[in-house]
């Protein structure tokens, strides 16, 4: 749960500032030259807003545990890897928004790569730390890798393309699992956002007009490629009972999937409050058809998967 605590903090700062709308020269959306007042801005308000996270962790979060020597934890396959998959999304939010607002401030593309597109991986690592001095938790080196990964798109996208031409995405369901399990998944569809890894997706997406050069393509019609797991109710291995009740006896699968999707950031409207809204909503999967394969009975198909 801690890495959704930490990704959901990340996502509320998201709403807090409006994303720039792309264009066909996406360099067209940034000043030419430093607006000083907006960086600073820009700078107290992320250093605000991490100042606030780190205390809530160290003073809320961690203070029922004990400080213990620094020590390792190895949970590399835990959660069939959509553990990871949320720490690189979390890293992926923090780089993509430290890169634009640095780039809407004026600062000139290779400081706003060198400084905004690592700044995921930087603000990720002394949680870590954290993790590897208290008891109940440990530094975990998949954690980190994971976060450098989420980082590093947003770099990669630059590099390759001068655009977020790839975006990286998250979509939620309550699943089944939670509906069957007496609570430990959650009792509500809040509380199994936080607890129930079933329900997760994480997508990556990109306009289909970059794969097949079709002009009457839109630019807002993307593909994405996603990952998921069921069947789990335990970090390594499913528990039998909680609270007395047997939990299911289900096997733990992994999904791949593949779906169609809408950039909101390519669509324009008339009002400019839609358009802030679409802007804002970078990372969400929009809801569509897809096409799934699990690892426990092949292929399936989906009307609509969330």
């Amino acid at each position: 749960m801690k890495y959704l605590t930490r990704l959901f903090l990340g996502i509320s700062f998201c709403l807090l500032f409006t994303q720039a709308r792309p264009t066909e020269d996406s360099l067209s959306n940034y000043p030419d030259s430093l607006i000083k007042k907006r960086l600073a801005a820009v700078i107290i308000g992320e250093s605000s807003f991490y100042i606030s996270g780190m205390s809530y962790l160290q003073y809320i979060w961690y203070k029922d545990h004990d400080r213990v020597p620094f020590h390792f934890y190895d949970d590399s396959k835990g959660y069939l890897q959509i553990d990871k998959c949320g720490h690189a999304f979390g890293a992926y939010l923090e780089s993509y928004l430290g890169y634009e607002w640095l780039r809407k401030s004026g600062v000139s593309r290779k400081k706003a790569l060198l400084f905004g597109a690592p700044l995921g991986a930087v603000l990720q690592f002394p949680i870590e730390v954290f993790d590897g001095i208290y008891e109940g938790w440990g530094f975990s080196i998949s954690d980190v890798a994971a976060n450098t990964a989420g980082a590093s798109l947003v770099a990669v996208n630059e590099l390759l393309f001068r655009e977020q031409l790839i975006k990286y995405k998250f979509s939620y369901q309550r699943s089944v699992y939670a509906q069957m399990g007496n609570g430990y998944l959650g009792d509500n569809w809040l509380e199994s956002l936080f607890y129930d890894y079933n329900g997760h997706t994480y997508w990556l997406s990109l306009p289909i007009k970059s794969i097949i050069p079709i002009q009457k393509l839109p630019n807002w019609l993307c593909l994405s490629a996603g990952y998921s797991a069921n069947g789990m109710y335990g970090e390594f291995t499913n528990q039998s009972v909680y609270g007395g009740y047997p939990l299911p006896n289900v096997k733990r699968t992994r999904q791949l999937l593949l779906s169609l999707d809408l950039d909101l950031t390519q669509i324009e409207t008339k009002s400019k409050l839609v358009n802030t809204l679409f802007d804002q909503l970078f990372w969400i999967k929009f809801p569509m058809p897809a096409l799934e394969w699990n690892d426990l009975s092949g292929f399936h198909t989906h009307g609509l998967y969330w």
